[in-house]
């Protein structure tokens, strides 16, 4: 951070001060509010960013959590206007985004309880909402309008459970819980890798929200490693970050390569009814405008009279 200090902060400090001093009381607040007063002190106050590391790594850890939860709130906008734009679901695995929504409603749930800071974890509520509503825009333009209804029953079961009433889940199955919260969340990239494989092309899969999710992942790992001392959520990023990184290069790997098309059972051929034989006809004579007369049998009467 030395020559970031010597080279930039320092020599624009006479245009920062002023800028700093002439901020709202309510924005200093709430820089006070995610760093202390002791990091604000020397971060805001002084302008030093090498007088105290720790608060450095903190501000730059708060200031990625807050981006994170930011953009989380749009991530997956994308995705949901390709599906309604193209009204197909292919390329997009529904198991996917099932997976996921109950993995970040479980996070999300510990993180309340164990009343971690909300830049740590404030997109698991944002992405979950989105996720349902993927999941529900898949299953309808599959033609699976009932499972559509009964996956929002589900989830509307799961946050009463976790989040509304404590009671139904204690806080050590709820540990329990976020331990398979990591192994939910790895398994939820697995649906989606093997379906852009299968198919040969990533479909109506969003690329923003893809290689945005790999971004989040990784500044998701370092804001934990300075925030949350807590491994099972530190080991869940460090797994999502992992598979999100495959989606990625599947990403570039098939960009712009069409589906393959899905294989329409073939009907089977009417059989062709045998051709009767038309039996045959004795050729009648050709008729040339009257009927010939019957060849007379025997002698014919005459007309003259006998002596």
């Amino acid at each position: 951070m030395e020559p970031l200090q010597k080279t930039l902060i320092d020599p624009l400090q006479p245009y920062l001060r002023p800028v700093v001093s002439s901020l709202p009381e309510p924005v200093h607040d709430a820089i006070k509010t995610l760093i202390g007063n002791t990091c604000y002190n020397t971060l805001v106050v002084d302008l030093d960013v090498t007088q105290d590391p720790a608060c450095t790594s903190l501000a730059i850890s708060k200031v990625l959590g807050i981006a994170i939860v930011g953009a989380s709130a749009i991530v997956k906008v994308p995705q949901i206007l390709k599906l309604i734009g193209s009204r197909s679901s292919a390329g997009v695995s529904f198991v996917s985004y099932a997976l996921e929504t109950a993995s970040l409603l479980i996070t999300l749930s510990y993180s309340v309880r164990n009343q971690f800071p909300f830049s740590t974890y404030g997109e698991s509520a944002l992405i979950a909402v989105q996720d349902v509503v993927v999941g529900v825009l898949v299953l309808t333009f599959a033609g699976r309008s009932a499972g559509a209804v009964a996956f929002i029953a589900v989830v509307a079961a799961s946050v009463y459970a976790l989040l509304v009433d404590n009671t139904l889940v204690d806080a050590q199955t709820m540990s329990y819980l976020q331990a398979g919260a990591g192994a939910l969340s790895v398994a939820s990239k697995a649906p989606q890798i093997y379906t852009i494989w299968r198919e040969g092309g990533t479909g109506q899969l969003s690329a923003f929200a893809v290689f945005n999710y790999l971004a989040g992942s990784l500044s998701r790992i370092f804001t934990t490693l300075q925030e949350v001392d807590d491994q099972l959520i530190l080991y869940g990023f460090c797994a999502g970050f992992s598979l999100n990184l495959i989606l990625a290069f599947q990403m570039l790997w098939y960009w712009k390569t069409p589906t393959k098309p899905k294989k329409q059972a073939t009907k089977p051929k009417a059989q062709s009814k045998p051709v009767e034989k038309a039996t045959p006809v004795t050729p009648a004579a050709r008729s040339s405008g009257a009927s010939p007369s019957p060849k007379p049998s025997g002698k014919t009467p005459t007309t003259r009279r006998r002596g």
